[in-house]
């Protein structure tokens, strides 16, 4: 964990923003997976670990905003626990590792929320995904499992995501440890992906190098050759040469701030011309994009420059026709690039979305768009140093939406319908990097991962010894 003044000033800004009240932020519990005692591998509550930095099941934090307290409830281990863990800190002990001197049993809680809701305060909480947690907070609020969600605070939310949104220098350091764990992840995916290798081998090992480094994969891994399909997470495909293989997949530290990298290479190490075109379309998409962030900006207009180079070079590989300005105000560049530019990254790899995407990407001076593909824009506000973003334009050709956006007649007057046609058995190409807002501009996080053509075919056709040795191929 951090140093205990991280969690003490966090939880003291977040009090000004509420005001008056009580802030009150359960603690994951262990949950078992096909019987009791086989348990998931324990994730504590992101929110929770923000404020109060705990790593352990079964706790509950309070913020006293009236009193200007904060509070841990939480059991102490018993010798049944001991015997099989070893002996473990009090609770008193561990709280006051992140500055808190106030706590008690779990079951005292109950009679807290209570009193205090008996004395008309209000109680704030943010809105739960777990089904353990709508029925503890059902149980404590005296409401039914149905409310719950809906009663959640948007005060709250509101104060949660303009503290969280500014990742200092502690997060930014802990973001680009788990890119470079991602960069020895994607790195060794460009090195096995060779015919005749079950995508699944590729998959479980760059998953067992997060697990070896740092934590568990951020999210579950997309490596497919059918890159079409934006979240592939079957793995049962044998690579072949002429094919592509895109790879989305990040990494956890210990302290459970994450990675999100794309990477698209060639089956055997080498582009071929038609690959390599609609590649470089995507990277200047990507490369360009990432220029363009500063402070100030909406990330909205740089989802659509992204969507106008992708525009613009598709017309040069005589996919696309027209006036550029006009396709992309029209969406037809959505055949395409059905979804958004990018989205807030920190403690989870979609920071913060469990709130709301309209609360974490979008503000009073912006609101989501209806146009399909565009309305998947999961961050469209202006951009503030500070932010950790990711930039993953990509270009898919997914049989299913050609079809039906020309069996439609869409966007006929933009799109080469029997050019596209000869491309449903390309796949997909996206290519994403983690992000920082700095005071005057940006700075890509990490250890920079291969993704220029010759960089990619490059690290593809390096010895692979190492590799062979392992028994990776």
């Amino acid at each position: 964990m951090f140093k205990k003044e991280v969690y003490s000033d966090r939880r003291n800004r977040l009090k000004k923003e509420l005001k008056s009240g009580i802030a009150l932020f359960p603690g994951n519990v262990d949950v078992a997976f096909n019987y009791p005692a086989n348990q998931y591998h324990f994730r504590q509550d992101s929110h929770f670990l923000y404020f109060f930095g705990l790593d352990h099941p079964g706790f509950a934090g309070v913020i006293d905003v009236d009193n200007d307290k904060d509070y841990i409830f939480g059991n102490d281990f018993d010798i049944e626990d001991i015997i099989w863990m070893g002996v473990q800190p009090k609770v008193a002990d561990m709280a006051a590792e992140v500055g808190i001197p106030n706590t008690a049993p779990m079951n005292d809680l109950t009679a807290f929320i209570a009193d205090a809701m008996k004395s008309g305060r209000k109680i704030h909480f943010l809105p739960p995904y777990r089904g353990e947690t709508v029925i503890q907070l059902s149980q404590l609020l005296n409401i039914s499992n149905d409310e719950v969600k809906n009663s959640a605070s948007a005060d709250l939310i509101k104060g949660v995501v303009k503290l969280k949104e500014i990742k200092d220098e502690y997060e930014i350091a802990e973001i680009e440890k788990a890119v470079d764990i991602a960069y020895l992840m994607h790195t060794t995916a460009m090195k096995m992906a060779m015919p005749g290798v079950v995508e699944q081998e590729i998959a479980g090992t760059i998953e067992g190098i997060s697990l070896a480094l740092g934590g568990p994969v951020s999210f579950p891994i997309i490596l497919s050759m059918d890159g079409q399909t934006l979240h592939n997470h079957n793995h049962g495909n044998t690579l072949v040469e002429g094919r592509m293989m895109v790879t989305d997949a990040g990494s956890e530290t210990q302290l459970h701030y994450s990675s999100d990298i794309t990477r698209t290479v060639p089956v055997g190490g080498k582009f071929n011309p038609r690959q390599a075109e609609i590649y470089q379309i995507v990277l200047d998409a990507n490369v360009k994009a990432i220029e363009a962030i500063k402070p100030g900006v909406p990330y909205r207009d740089i989802h659509f420059l992204a969507a106008r180079v992708i525009v613009d070079g598709l017309k040069q590989a005589g996919l696309m026709k027209g006036d550029t300005e006009a396709a992309v105000a029209a969406g037809a560049h959505t055949l395409f690039m059905p979804h958004g530019l990018g989205h807030m990254m920190g403690m989870d790899v979609h920071d913060m979305e469990g709130l709301g995407e309209d609360y974490v990407g979008y503000d009073e001076t912006v609101s989501r768009s209806d146009q399909f593909g565009t309305a998947y824009l999961r961050l469209a506000k202006a951009l503030k140093p500070g932010f950790v973003l990711t930039v993953e334009p990509g270009i898919y050709f997914i049989p299913a939406l050609i079809d039906k956006f020309r069996n439609e007649g869409k966007f006929t007057d933009f799109i080469n319908y029997d050019k596209v046609e000869t491309y449903k058995d390309f796949g997909g190409i996206r290519i994403e990097d983690d992000v920082l807002v700095t005071e005057t501009g940006n700075r890509v996080l990490g250890k920079p991962i291969p993704k220029t053509i010759e960089e990619v075919e490059r690290t593809m056709t390096e010895p692979r010894e190492w590799v062979k040795k392992e028994g990776f191929i």
